[in-house]
């Protein structure tokens, strides 16, 4: 009995951009969908929960929902992508998803981020 485990080579979602630098490698960044907010963590409360101030100026208390608690890392100063909760959702959100530094850098170039430099620039 003979298994075939190849991968599909069109895995990535409509969600990643996938570019390619100077140098030939690969960077993958998720972008923010409708409803969704780049923010970054200003400090960390306990209890999985974090203030985040979000791109769109507001200041939210967000938490690592259950599924990502154990694969999904958040410290201060990190770029995080929020989405704002129906009930409160000037106040309170989750995080899906944390940057890494390279695709930070990306998304500075590409000018996604120049509504939060422009408020941490107070």
């Amino acid at each position: 009995m003979i298994f075939n485990f190849m991968r599909s080579k069109s895995r990535f979602s409509k969600l990643e951009e996938v570019k390619q630098t100077q140098e030939g490698e690969e960077i993958r960044v998720r972008l923010p969908k409708s409803g969704e907010v780049l923010g970054i963590v200003e400090i960390r409360l306990g209890f999985g929960k974090s203030r985040v101030v979000c791109s769109d100026g507001k200041t939210r208390i967000c938490r690592v929902p259950g599924a990502l608690k154990r694969r999904l890392w958040v410290r201060p100063d990190t770029l995080v992508l929020v989405k704002p909760w129906d009930i409160e959702g000037d106040k309170k959100g989750d995080i899906l998803y944390s940057y890494k530094k390279n695709q930070e850098l990306w998304l500075k170039r590409r000018g996604y981020l120049k509504n939060l430099i422009e408020q941490e620039e107070f």
